[in-house]
């Protein structure tokens, strides 16, 4: 592998760089960090002479200054990567740049760059960001059967043979041992959280900390003290020091968990601290340096939010240089009897009933079920069930029997109000009542969200995010 050091009679292949700079600073600092690295490092100072080394031979990665000329526009930069990418397609181009031009960066991004670097650089950030680019431009291999997968890496919390699910599994078997930022997407409940672990567990970073970030829950006041850290004294009820998270995570990996909750203000701080990997606690001046592996997740469509303006489009290509888009359960019906077959395996255990298990008709059963909520509604389908049957072999009845009002009909929207009480503790969870109250709430007021977000209490906004969370369709009415 190429990110790794030779030990003992091991030798490491030499790798071809191309950095392009028409500083001769620059090029001397950089050429002689990636030679000590074990590089075989070429340099050019415009587009002549990088099409002159071209001609000659062909790098492995090139590092590509967007500002070599007289001319700050970035524009011949843009021009010269346009011509590498026609040219040398898959060769990764790395772009430097100054914080002051993100835009330019973004446009790059766009025209087929693989990462950007801000100037002044860390050496570590941008040695990780050239291995990173080289181990993903290698040839993916072929999607092994589950066995297989299993030989190699540690999946064994991630249940599934399903191929969409063993294509994931190669994608994370690839992508882990890099420090490349993961962006995983899908619905709620679909398993984000278990992949985020399995990169990790499967990383170099494995023996260091796996922090667990849940934006969706950090006001926006509470933000940067909940991920930077403050000091005594930074406000109020600030009594003493705290550390935040990316300072627990250093060394290690951080999984910024619902991303696409964070408001606009906070993303412009996040963005900072994945940009050059500092960041200043809470009332204090002195800045920190970090060194994390960045795994996002979310249910939202950031693409979107970007051409609405609700997402930074650098931050949305500082997060997902890979995208991992898991599946929702009904694409994967054949892994529900697995699955089941899981969870019970596990409550066998935990509520001391070794007999306890699935009839193979209570299975097809479960594969036809209707599961918004994802893994984690069948799991919760499961548990209530083998909490609340005396028999040892669960049949389709004994499933029915404890299903929760959500699987029900939903009533006419002509009905003057519902007589429902609100379920017992412990057999739905919050994300699963909210989702049925909403259903409600819309199927009542035909689908008109003013009306819906002032029956529910909230704002218009907020109840966009929930129906784009949820998959609901509506008229703005």
């Amino acid at each position: 592998m190429i990110n790794q050091k030779p030990s003992g009679q091991e030798t490491q292949r030499i790798a071809s760089l191309l950095v392009i700079d028409d500083d001769i600073a620059v090029q001397t600092s950089l050429s002689l960090l990636f030679r000590k690295e074990g590089f075989a490092v070429r340099v050019a100072d415009g587009p002549f002479e990088t099409f002159e080394v071209l001609d000659e031979q062909t790098p492995e990665v090139i590092l590509l200054d967007m500002n070599f000329s007289v001319d700050t526009s970035g524009d011949d930069g843009l021009r010269l990567l346009r011509r590498i990418r026609e040219r040398l397609p898959n060769v990764p181009v790395i772009l430097i740049t100054g914080w002051g031009s993100i835009d330019l960066a973004v446009e790059g991004m766009k025209a087929g760059a693989k990462d950007f670097i801000t100037k002044p650089w860390q050496n570590d950030h941008i040695v990780q960001s050239v291995r990173t680019a080289l181990n993903l431009a290698q040839t993916a291999p072929t999607s092994p059967n589950r066995r297989k997968l299993d030989q190699q890496f540690q999946f064994e919390n991630i249940v599934g043979e399903d191929q969409h699910l063993l294509d994931i599994l190669t994608t994370v078997g690839r992508v882990a041992p890099t420090d490349a930022p993961v962006l995983i997407t899908g619905e709620s409940g679909t398993g984000k959280e278990l992949i985020a672990e399995a990169i990790h567990q499967n990383s170099r970073r494995k023996r260091n900390p796996f922090v667990k970030v849940n934006l969706g829950g950090i006001s926006s006041t509470l933000f940067e003290s909940e991920l930077f850290g403050h000091v005594r004294g930074a406000f109020t009820d600030a009594k003493s020091d705290r550390v935040g998270r990316f300072e627990l995570a250093n060394k290690g990996s951080i999984f910024l968990d619902e991303i696409g909750d964070l408001d606009p203000a906070s993303q412009v701080k996040l963005l900072r601290v994945l940009q050059d990997r500092t960041f200043e606690p809470l009332g204090s001046s002195k800045s920190r340096t970090v060194d994390v592996r960045v795994i996002c997740a979310t249910n939202r469509n950031l693409e979107e939010m970007v051409s609405k303006g609700l997402f930074r489009e650098d931050l949305f290509y500082r997060i997902n240089l890979i995208t991992v888009r898991l599946p929702a359960l009904r694409e994967r019906p054949g892994d529900i009897p697995l699955l089941v077959n899981y969870f019970v395996n596990n409550l066998k255990t935990i509520y001391n009933r070794p007999d306890l298990k699935v009839s193979t008709s209570a299975q097809k059963w479960l594969r036809n079920l209707p599961l918004p909520g994802n893994i984690r509604q069948l799991k919760n389908v499961v548990e209530r069930t083998v909490l609340l049957s005396a028999n040892d072999e669960l049949q389709p009845d004994d499933f029915a029997q404890n299903l929760t009002q959500q699987n029900n009909p939903m009533p006419s929207a002509g009905m003057p109000h519902y007589h429902t009480s609100l379920p017992d503790i412990g057999t739905m969870t919050l994300e699963e009542m909210e989702y049925q109250m909403i259903q409600r709430a819309m199927a009542f007021h035909q689908n008109r969200v003013a009306k819906v977000a002032r029956a529910l209490g909230i704002t218009r906004f907020a109840l966009y995010r929930r129906l784009e969370k949820f998959g609901i369709p509506y008229e703005d009415v």
